[in-house]
């Protein structure tokens, strides 16, 4: 089994509060679950106004697979013009790394 995880560095674009960031993350994180089917949270800097680091991961039996979808997920982060992804941290660990 692999297990594999990307956390997402973001800058919002024009946000003056702590609403306004969430009315513009909660749209990324509804397309990531509905397009993916993968679990996405904000995991920090949840009260700074303009950035935002998502964490998103899978699990899978096929590490190519798993690589693929990950890789996509950054592909409709980097591409939101809203946004800019600032930077991106890919890691996957079998099972028996453990």
């Amino acid at each position: 089994m692999w297990i594999g995880w990307n956390e997402f560095d973001i800058l919002l674009g024009d946000v003056h509060s702590l609403k306004g960031k969430r009315s513009m993350v909660r749209p990324i994180i509804a397309d990531i679950r509905r397009q993916f089917q993968i679990s996405v949270a904000e995991v920090e800097d949840v009260s700074l106004h303009r950035r935002v680091r998502l964490g998103v991961s899978t699990v899978s039996g096929d590490r190519f697979y798993l690589e693929e979808t990950l890789n996509r997920v950054e592909d409709l982060v980097a591409n939101r013009p809203e946004i800019e992804l600032l930077s991106s941290k890919l890691r996957m660990v079998q099972s028996t790394d453990f």
